[in-house]
């Protein structure tokens, strides 16, 4: 006889807001009838924006952009490391690029990319994690690179680009499937994984996951006896059996003590506290979990400490930041509330082209945006406008080194001082300079080569693996090993990122990167 009693009414699961996502630089116009359409994060509220290594006045690789379908089907029958949301005419990238190399080597590669690294890399990573190419050479049906590639949007914060991606290859085996289920449950939107899973029961990742969809599905008889017979065996955990008990019928809990959290959190997990009335904090937690906190039913805080945390990895677009920050007045003082009273303050003097109310508000909200490392967010959203305003003295140098960090640097190198930063923003950096960052800097774009390992895999065809590596370097050079930072950049100009390189190499002279 099951444990529960009755079926008590289905638990209301508040869905997650689905964030504005990944975006390119290009904005091609789509028909209505084309499939990427319907894909929020493809409308003009971008996420991520790619930065593919182009110079500025290189032109486009094609006169056209591709948007790939957006389907679940199987590629071929040696796996789905080749699937892409990206295609080459879009990344600037070859289609070869994974080919040359083994699978195992470019998933070691992908996952050792840290997520809060300079912006510049986020970039340059977001778009080989999205780029559709040719699969590794001994790729196989194990779909390593591809779950690599999952994992580190995920880690990212990236949920509807992950589950974009997952969704074009395929999710047709369990470790795959395992991934867009987490995903779907983080964004809200389990119903189409638990009505996939219906469907083929033998992709379940675990019991806990069958049961749950099980009830999703309406039959809670069923879903109730799987969990007795799960329990009897052995193969549920007994936190997860309380978990589901509860929420299957929690009138058979009412007044009964809050449950302890035993063991890891799991997408499911906290999904189901949630459930049952018991939300889990998201302070700890990875950075995926952030996205549960960005919608109505949280706080205002909390909404803003979500927003920053996301805004990070680029996992948020700098418009959406702005719009939380600028819900409303803060009711309070210190911490969060300064940033963003600083920063409304500034955006007024801004919206109302009030040059002297910008040299008092801007040192203020330059400071609270460099406690939470959105320097460059916050570069993207006011650099261009600042350059416009006919500003002096101190102000006028740090609006331009801000403009540097957006996407007109070039235009801010031609408006301010010919000093280091003027000439390493045109891709000319004096040869001679006192700082040894600078020299660091100004070797690679004078004469130094690059390093022999990387050479090899490029003499190899092996592009992609040659990047990954590069940025794994710059990444060590960012931290203060400055011959590192010399050999990544040099690579990445070799292999034609020179516009990655320019802004990486602006965000190291510029930040404070070493923390």
């Amino acid at each position: 006889m099951s444990r529960l009693s009755g079926l008590g009414t289905w638990p209301v699961l508040f869905s997650l807001a689905a964030a504005p996502g990944f975006t390119q630089n290009a904005d091609p116009a789509t028909s209505p009838e084309s499939p990427l359409s319907a894909i929020e994060w493809l409308n003009p509220t971008p996420t991520v924006t790619l930065d593919i290594g182009l110079p500025p006045e290189e032109p486009p690789v094609s006169e056209g952009l591709s948007t790939p379908d957006i389907a679940i089907s199987s590629l071929d029958d040696n796996g789905h490391d080749a699937a892409g949301l990206l295609p080459s005419s879009v990344t600037g990238l070859p289609a070869s690029l994974w080919s040359a190399s083994q699978a195992t080597d470019l998933s070691t590669l992908v996952r050792a990319q840290r997520p809060d690294v300079l912006p510049a890399m986020q970039a340059l990573l977001y778009t080989l994690l999205l780029a559709e190419a040719d699969a590794p050479r001994n790729a196989g049906v194990a779909n390593e690179l591809l779950i690599a590639r999952i994992d580190k949007l995920i880690e990212m914060g990236a949920l509807e680009q992950a589950g974009a991606l997952l969704e074009r290859a395929g999710p047709d085996t369990p470790a795959l499937f395992a991934r867009w289920f987490d995903v779907t449950l983080l964004m809200g939107e389990e119903q189409r994984a638990c009505d996939a899973l219906m469907q083929a029961p033998h992709l379940a990742p675990d019991y806990a996951a069958r049961i749950f969809c099980t009830a999703r599905s309406g039959d809670w008889r069923a879903a109730a006896l799987t969990l007795d017979t799960a329990k009897a065996l052995g193969l549920i955990s007994e936190e997860m059996d309380a978990l589901l008990l509860r929420f299957l019928d929690p009138d058979l809990f009412e007044g009964e003590p809050l449950l302890v959290a035993a063991g890891p959190v799991t997408p499911l997990k906290f999904r189901l506290y949630e459930a049952i009335g018991e939300t889990q904090s998201t302070t700890g937690l990875p950075r995926a979990y952030a996205h549960a906190d960005l919608r109505d039913t949280a706080g205002w805080k909390a909404q803003l400490e979500a927003s920053e945390r996301l805004a990070r990895t680029s996992a948020l677009h700098e418009n959406r930041l702005l719009g939380i920050y600028s819900e409303r007045k803060p009711a309070a003082s210190g911490m969060i509330w300064d940033r963003v009273a600083a920063l409304q303050a500034l955006d007024a003097a801004i919206a109302a082209n009030d040059t002297a109310k910008v040299a008092d508000t801007l040192p203020a909200a330059w400071a609270a945006m460099q406690q939470v490392h959105l320097e460059v967010p916050f570069a993207r959203i006011y650099g261009p406008a600042l350059l416009k305003l006919p500003l002096q003295g101190v102000t006028a140098r740090l609006a331009r080194d801000i403009a540097l960090l957006s996407s007109d640097y070039e235009k801010a190198a031609r408006s301010g001082p010919r000093d280091f930063l003027a000439g390493l923003a045109l891709g000319a950096p004096p040869r001679v300079t006192t700082d040894p960052v600078h020299r660091a800097i100004s070797d690679a774009f004078h004469g130094a080569g690059v390093p022999q390992e990387i050479s090899t895999m490029l003499a190899r065809g092996q592009l992609g693996e040659g990047i990954l590596t590069a940025m794994s370097l710059m990444d060590d050079g960012a931290a203060g090993n400055l011959g590192a930072l010399t050999d990544a950049l040099a690579t990445l100009r070799a292999v034609g990122l020179e516009d990655t390189a320019r802004r990486a190499a602006l965000q190291i002279a510029l930040l404070d990167t070493r923390g």
